[in-house]
């Protein structure tokens, strides 16, 4: 009698593994035609074009783990939490970006109107939600780290405190647990994890508020300090120095640690050109525009020439 019944839950037990794996493989492949069809659909209608959700939630319903499913998510509720309108602001860049329409007011002054994105805080929050369950089942997916960092930046706008706090953190991580990370299509290193936080960096710069210029320059420190020869982010320093600070004695000081290390980096050359030109420093001025002259091409080149004759 124990013979069978140890039989007959051994068979049970079969079967029921037979048919969760048969489930499964039909799981898979409805997610993968979702995945498909989803694909299909953003790349006509956009993150958040009609149809889109209700693919998000069959998908969801056979494959609640599938990150490509929950990046899809991300994209959906991300963009659905956007407008943009065209709004009034007494400054003469936005965002780095110049205005969509300038006009004169009574007395002659200049009135600009800049696009801005707004958000609609539940939607985003839901979209975080998504991307940090995702980030959760692939910690290892440097490109959805990433992606979290510009999100980031986007909804915060000209004040990027909680994107530098998580750009920094992911530095540190980075150099604690070198060599884990994954990014699908690309050979991960340092070299490509450096120009990746170069881009939040260029950022930061760009935007150009007096709180995405101490983003920019806190993280440059912290890439410098691990990467102490990556003389791209000593060109961040000068250019803090050169612009956010105008203190041109320090911005040089960064220039000349970057051309010692590499005599034709074309940002410190250019940089040192114009610092020598603000300081009336004709003899510096006419050291690097020659070094401009065999690193620039087209007009610049020209220009360049053109200044060292006048000089």
């Amino acid at each position: 009698m124990r013979r069978y019944l140890f039989v007959a839950i051994m068979a049970a037990s079969l079967s029921v593994h037979i048919g969760a794996a048969a489930q499964d493989k039909g799981n898979e492949a409805k997610a993968e035609e979702y995945a498909e069809r989803y694909g299909l659909l953003v790349s006509k209608l956009g993150a958040d074009g009609v149809g889109i959700e209700t693919v998000l939630n069959n998908w969801a319903a056979v494959a609640p783990d599938d990150v490509r499913m929950l990046t899809g998510r991300f994209s959906y509720y991300f963009a659905k939490s956007q407008r943009t309108e065209v709004v009034q602001k007494d400054r003469k860049k936005f965002m780095g970006s110049a205005p969509v329409l300038a006009l004169k007011d009574s007395t002659g002054n200049d009135v600009n109107y800049f696009q801005e994105v707004f958000y609609d805080d539940s939607l985003y929050t839901l979209s975080m939600k998504c991307l940090d369950r995702a980030i959760r089942l692939d910690s290892d997916r440097l490109d959805l780290r990433f992606l979290k960092a510009a999100a980031l930046v986007a909804y915060e706008k000209e004040s990027p405190d909680m994107a530098l706090a998580y750009l920094e953190k992911l530095a540190d991580e980075n150099v604690l647990v070198g060599g884990k990370w994954k990014y699908p299509g690309m050979e991960v290193s340092d070299t490509l994890f450096c120009d990746l936080i170069q881009e939040y960096c260029y950022t930061f710069f760009n935007i150009g508020s007096p709180v995405s210029y101490s983003a920019f320059y806190s993280l440059s420190e912290k890439m410098l300090g691990y990467y102490p020869d990556a003389v791209v982010f000593m060109d961040n320093m000068g250019s803090y120095y050169l612009v956010a600070e105008e203190d041109y004695k320090t911005a040089q000081k960064y220039y000349g640690k970057v051309l010692k290390k590499s005599p034709d980096d074309y940002t410190a050359i250019k940089n040192s050109v114009l610092i020598a030109r603000k300081q009336k420093n004709t003899k510096q001025e006419r050291k690097y525009l020659q070094k401009l002259v065999e690193v620039s091409t087209g007009q610049e080149k020209l220009a360049a020439q053109a200044r060292l004759k006048v000089l």
